[in-house]
């Protein structure tokens, strides 16, 4: 089946088939949050990016395989409520950016920073920090060598816009000028974007609108 990347909070999870890497998308509540779990088509390990809620879902979506590491990539609250049961269950190892670490109550074992890598069997993500909808918020790059590169935006870019600052301006701006030049300016437009809620985009569908976002302020 082709992967579309829609989900709903107790529908089925969505895969999207790379080469040498599978990503299964799940949608959790309240919040409608998305979780992924990749998996190594190589070796079988498997990550988790966002234990965001529903432990018995994500439990049953990682398997009897289990998972290597968990990664979150903000510190809001609606991204880490199954974090503590998810690391209990599969003894994961958990990632968190530096800044945002503190505000997530289940101890991070590895304190990421901008360009920092997170491996797992033969996969490789790369990290970028993108400062705004959090101090220490993380995008996670997959670039898959058989073809375009793959990001996990957590809230920091979505369709239609970057992630709620709040209306603080000063953090608009940090947030846009992240996105603009760690995620924009660095990857192509094929780029596929892996949201923390709602819909999947690419760059390209999203580059004609940046000095629209700019100018709105949000």
């Amino acid at each position: 089946m082709t992967y579309s990347g829609v989900v709903t909070v107790g529908g089925r999870a969505d895969v999207h088939e790379l080469p040498e890497l599978m990503i299964s998308k799940a949608a959790v509540g309240p919040m409608n949050n998305n979780t992924y779990l990749l998996r190594c088509r190589a070796t079988g390990q498997q990550l988790l990016i966002d234990a965001a809620n529903d432990a018995a879902t994500l439990l049953t979506l990682i398997g009897d395989d289990g998972i290597v590491s968990v990664v979150t990539t903000h510190q809001h609250g609606d991204h880490w409520q199954a974090l503590a049961a998810t690391v209990a269950a599969t003894g994961a190892r958990t990632y968190a950016g530096r800044a945002d670490a503190p505000g997530i109550p289940v101890p991070t074992d590895v304190l990421v920073d901008d360009l920092d890598t997170i491996s797992f069997g033969d996969i490789t993500l790369t990290a970028r920090h993108l400062v705004g909808h959090t101090p220490g918020s993380i995008a996670l790059i997959y670039d898959d060598p058989h073809g375009h590169a793959h990001v996990f935006t957590g809230d920091c870019l979505f369709p239609g816009g970057v992630g709620n600052t709040h209306k603080d301006p000063k953090a608009f701006a940090s947030l846009l000028h992240d996105v603009e030049t760690r995620i924009f300016d660095e990857l192509s437009d094929e780029t596929w974007v892996y949201p923390g809620h709602g819909n999947d985009t690419t760059l390209g569908d999203e580059r004609p609108h940046l000095p629209e976002w700019r100018t709105r302020g949000w």
